[in-house]
């Protein structure tokens, strides 16, 4: 295997790219773009085939034509012909489950109905409020000594801890989240066990919310009029955390980076020439928070571009090479504010329905964080700044920065700042236990969860 760094690493020998060895998922959907157009071969976890969609336009007709390019992933003809075992790092992303987002048609109806009716009854206010409290909470946490990493310490753990309470969880179960959540979408060995402790968890929810229903996301799906089973119901809130927060935490850690390493742009944000929501959106153009998503499926033998799709193929939407085609943007330093059509959301039937809880969160958030600490500043020098990536998704690994801590919060408790223990969820036939107190970070969260993903 060629080293890292090296143009033939993550390439088989058949010279196609293995996607999850790439280590610059940038030059790599450029060099496919190159060599093969606006769909590419590629190889998936197991050298399993499947094409890379790199085309903004061929992005969008995929999206918008279901008819041809199907969310059920039981057409996946690797899936007919047993080539994807049970335990492969795709099954928490590919395997169908009963969601809306593998399902089309009138049924793709029935279940998004009842998450986007779910969905609604959270307006914008009630989100900053939750926002704001989790962000002083979190700040209020940070080292006594000036310093903190802004992608662990706070766009890792902020996401969770609002979306988990509009789930209807109580406040200690959002930290119990945060690691499966991120490690189920890696693609890593231990992706099924972390699908495992997210599900296990939504299913106690359900179970608890049946006979104590209450103005969350959870209670509104048991109740819709779609009738949704259990099943269902918990497919959905896991479908929604992971998608929210892995979104979220992208957008947050992707916007910081910015604010942090380019004057120009905190200073267009400081002066006023360009909104916060403007930037978002102009982040969500560069570095889409789901850089690819998993997929589509040909409904018949069909072509898309200039390659011939055999039925059953698995189709790849590669978001971040699509926002950055050169037939949509021949130049890349012409800023897009106002501009929504990036497909950092997806378009057609499956556009994400949740999209303004994950700009609100973000908005509010990195407002609310520069408020309180408005002299942060990277910490090391920004060529150091590493990157996270994986088959889906890429981030700063880190934003180390150094402030001054904020004398409004400078009183408040250790244990009520600091971010709560990771605690089992009650069981749905004790509910008084809902009610205890948080308690203070524990320094032994990491050896929980190693002992989680080793049972």
């Amino acid at each position: 295997m060629p080293p890292p760094g090296c143009p033939a690493h993550g390439m088989a020998r058949n010279g196609l790219v293995r996607l999850p060895e790439v280590t610059d998922p940038a030059a790599t959907y450029e060099g496919l773009r190159k060599q093969h157009g606006p769909v590419a071969p590629v190889l998936l976890h197991g050298d399993i085939p499947a094409w890379m969609v790199l085309g903004y336009r061929e992005n969008l007709e995929v999206m918008r034509t279901p008819k041809l390019f199907s969310r059920d992933s039981r057409l996946w003809n690797a899936f007919i012909e047993n080539r994807v075992p049970a335990d492969s790092p795709l099954m928490p992303m590919v395997a169908w489950q009963p969601l809306c987002v593998f399902a089309d048609g009138d049924e793709h109806a029935r279940l998004r109905g009842a998450v986007v009716d779910g969905l609604a009854q959270f307006n914008r206010r009630g989100m900053r409020k939750y926002v704001t409290h989790y962000t002083r909470q979190l700040v209020a946490g940070f080292r006594r000594d000036g310093t903190a990493d802004l992608v662990r310490d706070y766009a890792e753990p902020l996401p969770m801890l609002v979306v988990s309470r509009l789930l209807g969880m109580t406040p200690d179960k959002g930290p119990l989240l945060v690691e499966p959540t991120l490690d189920l979408v890696r693609g890593s060995e231990t992706a099924a066990a972390s699908n495992a402790v997210v599900t296990q968890v939504l299913t106690d929810l359900v179970a608890y919310k049946k006979t104590t229903p209450g103005d969350d996301l959870a209670s509104r799906l048991i109740l819709h009029e779609s009738q949704l089973t259990d099943t269902e119901v918990v497919e959905h809130l896991r479908m929604i955390l992971v998608a929210a927060h892995q979104g979220t935490v992208n957008l947050i850690a992707h916007t910081l980076r910015l604010i942090l390493t380019d004057r120009r742009f905190r200073g267009s944000l400081s002066g006023g020439q360009m909104t916060l929501p403007d930037a978002l959106e102009q982040v969500m153009w560069d570095n889409p928070s789901i850089a690819t998503i998993p997929g589509r499926w040909a409904t018949s033998d069909t072509m898309i571009g200039g390659q011939h799709i055999r039925k059953g193929d698995l189709l790849m939407l590669c978001i971040a090479a699509a926002n950055v085609d050169p037939e949509q943007r021949p130049d890349l330093s012409v800023p897009m504010h106002g501009n929504r059509s990036h497909l950092a959301l997806s378009a057609g039937p499956h556009e994400c329905p949740g999209g303004d809880i994950g700009r609100a969160i973000a908005d509010t958030g990195i407002d609310e964080l520069m408020s309180l600490l408005p002299d942060m500043a990277l910490a090391i020098p920004e060529t150091e700044i590493g990157v996270t990536s994986n088959w889906l998704t890429k981030r700063p690994d880190a934003l180390p920065v150094r402030f001054t801590s904020p004398r409004s919060l400078g009183d408040l408790h250790p244990a009520q700042g600091a971010p709560v223990a990771a605690q089992p969820l009650p069981a749905a036939s004790n509910p008084q236990q809902h009610s205890r107190p948080p308690a203070a970070v524990s320094s032994q969260q990491g050896s929980w969860w190693r002992s989680l993903l080793s049972r």
